[in-house]
């Protein structure tokens, strides 16, 4: 049965991606105080990118290009996730065929567009978390 286990990075990746998208369907639901529900959701996802950054650092042990690797990944599926659940939202809807098209692209355009910056702030946190930490604990 040890040959089904997945590994804690790819674990936390998915994990971290699905709430991402979750936060982002969920949060975009309310109808009133939009802006409210929005600033939430950035809130909401900057601590778990957080949180993500810092479980590949102190837990894993990661290299900073292995973390801002998975960190960027997660963010991506999440944003997979979300051009998902839009595609589906414009079914449901019977938004127009270009509006889907467009949707469609979105499946790719968007986690490419989320996993640079997401890649590079993991990558630039986890150069300023090596500043600071103790010498001991490099290597």
């Amino acid at each position: 049965m040890t040959g089904l286990a997945i590994k804690p990075e790819r674990r936390a990746v998915i994990l971290l991606g699905a709430f991402y998208a979750v936060v982002g369907i969920v949060f975009a639901t309310p109808t009133g105080h939009v802006r409210a529900w929005r600033l939430a959701a950035w809130i909401v996802s900057a601590a778990a990118f957080a949180a993500h950054v810092a479980y590949e650092h102190f837990k894993l042990r990661s290299s900073p290009r292995t973390r801002a690797l998975h960190v960027g990944l997660g963010a991506a599926l999440g944003a997979f996730g979300l051009a998902a659940g839009a595609n589906v939202h414009s079914l449901v809807v019977g938004s127009s065929h270009a509006q889907r098209q467009l949707l469609l692209l979105a499946l790719m355009s968007w986690p490419a567009m989320v996993f640079v910056p997401a890649f590079l702030a993991a990558l630039g946190a986890g150069w300023v978390m090596a500043r600071f930490e103790p010498p001991q604990n490099r290597g």
